[in-house]
């Protein structure tokens, strides 16, 4: 298992893991295709986000290819908290493709994502899921997530808050 960056080698995957998640909303965001003409022109709106343009912070995006060469995952890395990401979006947003799930890889894809926070020198890091979302919350708690608090959003959904030191002892 590695992390990649998007490229165009990866289209077709993208693609193809996209239309498997459905009408469900895709999880990181930052990785769907929806409103983008081409390929190329998602590649340059993530290269925008990975900048921290205006109204995005710096960040880092990550497909987890398995050993058959195919995205099973994909991450999305901010290295910096803006207001609405302190509560409710956090550092990490990371999702797995549905017919790859409970077979460990979001533990994996976690854990990957961690040593990239570790190489930005983000030393805690926040990691937000909504609260029924147990499968998250057992994989946040898996790689040392402690829970904060649950945070109540305008809409009245509960995002529970889990914080994870990476910091280099």
């Amino acid at each position: 298992m590695r992390l990649v960056k998007p490229s165009l080698e990866w289209k077709e995957q993208h693609e193809e893991y996209v239309a498997e998640w459905g009408s469900d909303r895709m999880v990181p965001s930052s990785m769907d295709l929806s409103g983008f003409d081409t390929y190329d022109e998602f590649l340059f709106a993530l290269d925008l986000r990975a900048k921290g343009e205006i109204p995005w912070v710096p960040s880092s995006h990550y497909f987890l290819i398995d050993s058959q060469n195919q995205i099973v995952g994909m991450v999305d890395i901010r290295h910096e908290l803006n207001e609405f990401l302190r509560t409710i979006g956090g550092h990490i947003g990371y999702g797995i493709r549905p017919s790859e799930r409970n077979k460990g890889y979001a533990t994996l894809l976690l854990q990957e994502a961690l040593k990239k926070c570790r190489e930005l020198q983000i030393e805690q890091v926040l990691i937000t899921c909504d609260e029924d979302n147990i499968g998250s919350a057992k994989v946040i708690m898996n790689n040392g997530g402690l829970e904060e608090d649950i945070f109540i959003t305008e809409e009245g959904l509960m995002k529970r808050r889990f914080w994870i030191s990476v910091k280099e002892n």
